[in-house]
Order: structure tokens, then C-alpha cells, then sequence
């Protein structure tokens, strides 16, 4: 029998990625978000989050991809504590499209001889069938785990 892992998929720069979904809390609006000076360019700053200091982090510059243009879809998904080792950390994301049930079967792993500072961060690559198209779609699983001990270290 095959082992089933749900997941957040989310998009950015135009590409499917997902997260495991035990990892994130909730998934909020984009809301007004404070720069703070001399951070690293991957902070986005901190938000007020229900009366919690939040520290937002651009996904999209932890992980080497262009940024989107700020839009009404993009969403913080802000993340269990326990991920982030104790701390109220939350990321940007372009969309949140879905919860979904993964199937291992449905998971490749990345080729190993690739040599991007991207897969070292990456799971595995799902593929799902795009009903609408009747095309397979690929989605990018990110390791948050290791994106945060990386960042946080």
C-alpha cells in the first residue's frame, strides 16, 4: 500500500511548489509587513499577527527565483513554530492553490548529478494530472525543514 503525505500547494514565479502541510499553521492574506534595516534580503520584515511579532521571509529569494509583482492573490503562510525552531515565522507566496493528498508513487525524486544550490531543498517532484488539460503537471516539494535550518543556523 502506498504512503499518502498531504501538502500546501502554493505557486511562485509561475511554477507549482508545495510544503508538507504539517509544517504551516494557517495560511493568511498579505497584509502591511515592517522592513527591517540591514536584514538579510530574504526578510521580508515582521508583521503583527493577532498580537504576535511574526517574521516574514521571501520564499522566493530563499530559494533563487524571480519575485512576482505584489498582487491581491499572494498569501503569508505562516508556519508551526516548531519548524521554525520556536519562532513566529511566516512566508510569501505568490497563490495558495490547494491541500492536496500525495501519493508516493506520484513523487520522483531529483536527479542527484544536478548541481543547483535548488536541490539540496527539494523533496521530490510531484506529478499530478491536470484534469482541465489533461496534461501532467509538476510540482516542486520543498524541504522547509532544511530551508529554515539554513536560514535560521
Amino acid at each position: 500500500m502506498s504512503k499518502l503525505t498531504d501538502v500546501v500547494e502554493f505557486r511562485i514565479a509561475g511554477g507549482y511548489y508545495a510544503i508538507d502541510v504539517q509544517i504551516a499553521r494557517e495560511i493568511v492574506d498579505m497584509m502591511t509587513i515592517t522592513p527591517i534595516p540591514g536584514s538579510p534580503d530574504y526578510i521580508t520584515g515582521v508583521t503583527n499577527l493577532r498580537g504576535e511579532v511574526t517574521n516574514i521571509l521571501n520564499l522566493s529569494r530563499l530559494i533563487g527565483l524571480p519575485e512576482a509583482v505584489a498582487s491581491e492573490t499572494q498569501r503569508i503562510i505562516v508556519l508551526m513554530p516548531e519548524a521554525s525552531q520556536g519562532s513566529n515565522v511566516g512566508i510569501t507566496v505568490d497563490d495558495v492553490c490547494s491541500v492536496m493528498q500525495v501519493d508516493e508513487k506520484d513523487v520522483e525524486a531529483l536527479g542527484e548529478s544536478l548541481s543547483s544550490d535548488l536541490t539540496e531543498y527539494v523533496k521530490g517532484i510531484i506529478k499530478v494530472k491536470d484534469d482541465a488539460t489533461d496534461t501532467m503537471r509538476l510540482i516542486i516539494w520543498v524541504d522547509m525543514y532544511k530551508v529554515l535550518s539554513q536560514v535560521l543556523s
